[in-house]
């Protein structure tokens, strides 16, 4: 049994990873705020006798020093995320992105604690390749767009993780996510698919930014969560930056297209234009798909649930939140 700590652990993916921590006997430490992470997100884990929560935010150094005490492994999740969130506030994007990121590092080497930092595709930038592989150029856009604070921000986070690993022998593993999908996600950060479902659902329209031309991959949290896993329990991934995501790409005027067709009914699709969703310095990314042969040499698998195996999955999980599902049936 390991005790672990699972920083943003009340968050989408951080929810997701700590049941999958408790289901396999390990003993859980979650640091959250809830400001984007929500306690209905571990409703059915609270009580549990290997579960500590601790409500805080990541930015305060002396919680941050006392979570470590006593743990044997640290899953660091807590960030700023979202599109629309970014946009909205590149201060809090930054500052929270990086500071606390370094402090964890610092003294999980103490201990040389088996580290996992999640990253994100937005490191990529702008990188105009048909597919993304692990050693490919960063290109970021310019400093006048907030937008990519993000990406700057969570790549300084590897920058510093891998330094950690050269210079003190720490343990890191990166995970570099790729629209990360499943129950618990909500929209109001920017996540597409559950705000298309949630607007479907609703009667629409679903709202398409731009010409819905942008290509993108999705992954089921649960099969994510294994790779987490599977990266940390692998020694040999050490010092690694892994791609984790799916790789069937779609349009998001096609993705779109498909959650109207499996809610059913007259549901109307609309476009706006970025300015209007994010203000007028808004940059976009065409394409973001990543290559995940890396992922899967390391651990022998890689997330293969198809689109729309992944919507099945998420639209019955906001009709049976919603209670349509009773409603369907009666």
């Amino acid at each position: 049994m390991a005790h672990c700590l699972v920083t943003g652990g009340a968050g989408f993916i951080g929810s997701h990873l700590v049941e999958a921590l408790l289901d396999r006997g390990d003993r859980v430490r979650v640091i959250d705020d809830f400001s984007t992470g929500s306690t209905d997100n571990l409703a059915d884990m609270v009580g549990h006798p290997n579960l500590e929560i601790r409500d805080g935010s990541i930015t305060d150094p002396a919680l941050l020093e006392a979570a470590v005490v006593g743990v044997d492994a640290v899953y660091h999740l807590a960030a700023a995320v979202g599109v629309k969130l970014v946009a909205e506030n590149p201060v809090r994007t930054i500052h929270t992105n990086i500071y606390p990121t370094e402090l964890l590092l610092r003294l999980a080497s103490e201990e040389q604690l088996p580290f996992f930092l999640a990253s994100t595709s937005e490191v990529y930038g702008k990188n105009p390749k048909a597919t993304w592989c692990e050693e490919d150029d960063l290109q970021l856009g310019p400093t006048s767009r907030p937008r990519w604070a993000y990406g700057c921000s969570k790549a300084i986070d590897e920058f510093l993780g891998l330094a950690y690993h050269r210079q003190r022998g720490l343990p890191v593993v990166v995970g570099r996510f790729f629209n990360v999908v499943g129950p618990r996600q909500v929209g109001a950060y920017g996540m597409v698919i559950p705000r298309f479902v949630e607007q479907a659902l609703g009667g629409g329209p679903v709202i398409v930014y731009d010409d819905g031309s942008q290509v993108r991959c999705f992954a089921h949290v649960r099969e994510v969560v294994s790779s987490i896993l599977g990266l940390m329990d692998h020694p040999e991934a050490a010092g690694g930056v892994f791609n984790i995501g799916g790789d069937q790409p779609v349009s998001v005027r096609q993705l779109a297209e498909k959650v109207v067709a499996k809610i059913g009914g007259e549901i109307a699709i609309e476009h706006i234009a970025y300015g209007e969703a994010y203000g007028d310095d808004f940059e976009d990314i065409q394409r973001r798909v990543p290559e995940v042969d890396k992922l899967e040499r390391a651990i022998g698998s890689k997330p293969n649930m198809t689109l729309d195996q992944i919507l099945d999955d998420i639209i019955a999980w906001k009709r049976a939140g919603t209670g349509e599902e009773d409603q369907d049936r009666s």
